[in-house]
C-alpha cells in the first residue's frame, strides 16, 4: 500500500471586515511532503476567484501559541484559552484579517507532522532519494 504524500483539509474562517462585521469563508489547506516547509491555503471568497497563499508550517505552529511572523503574514492567538487564531495578510491590495478556531488548525498540523515530522523536513525518504540519485550519477560517471 502506498502512503499518501499529501495532507488536505478544510477550515472555516471569518474574514473580518470591521469590528461588527465578518464574513464566513472556507479555506482549503494542503501540505505536500515534496514541499515540507510550506502549507498552502486557498481562500474561497464569495464572488471572486479563489486566492492562494503559502505559509511556512513553522509560522503556523508558532502562531497558535504566541505572536509569530513579520512582513506579509502575521499570526497570533486570540483569547486567554488560545482557542482562536488571528491571521493578518498584507498585500499591495490591502490587508485582510482572518480568524479561525485553533482546534481544526492544530488537528491539520498534527496530520502534517505524521507525514513529515517537524524538524525532519530534510531527512527521510526525500533525502534518501536525493542521495541515491547523486550516487547513481557518480556510478554512471565513473
Amino acid at each position: 500500500m502506498q502512503h499518501s504524500s499529501t495532507v488536505q483539509g478544510h477550515l472555516v474562517m471569518d474574514l473580518v471586515l470591521s469590528h461588527e462585521l465578518s464574513l464566513r469563508i472556507l479555506a482549503d489547506v494542503a501540505y505536500e511532503a515534496g514541499d515540507p516547509f510550506a502549507v498552502r491555503f486557498t481562500f474561497h471568497l464569495p464572488g471572486s476567484a479563489p486566492v492562494t497563499w503559502f505559509f511556512a508550517r513553522d509560522l503556523l505552529l508558532d502562531g497558535i501559541s504566541g505572536p509569530a511572523g513579520e512582513g506579509d503574514v502575521r499570526i497570533h492567538p486570540v483569547g486567554e484559552e488560545l482557542s482562536e487564531v488571528r491571521v493578518v495578510l498584507r498585500s499591495p491590495d490591502g490587508d485582510a484579517v482572518l480568524r479561525a478556531s485553533s482546534a481544526p488548525l492544530i488537528a491539520f498540523l498534527a496530520r502534517t507532522d505524521r507525514l513529515v515530522p517537524v524538524g525532519q523536513e530534510l531527512t527521510g525518504r526525500e533525502l534518501d532519494a536525493k542521495l541515491a540519485d547523486i550516487l547513481r550519477g557518480r556510478e554512471n560517471a565513473g
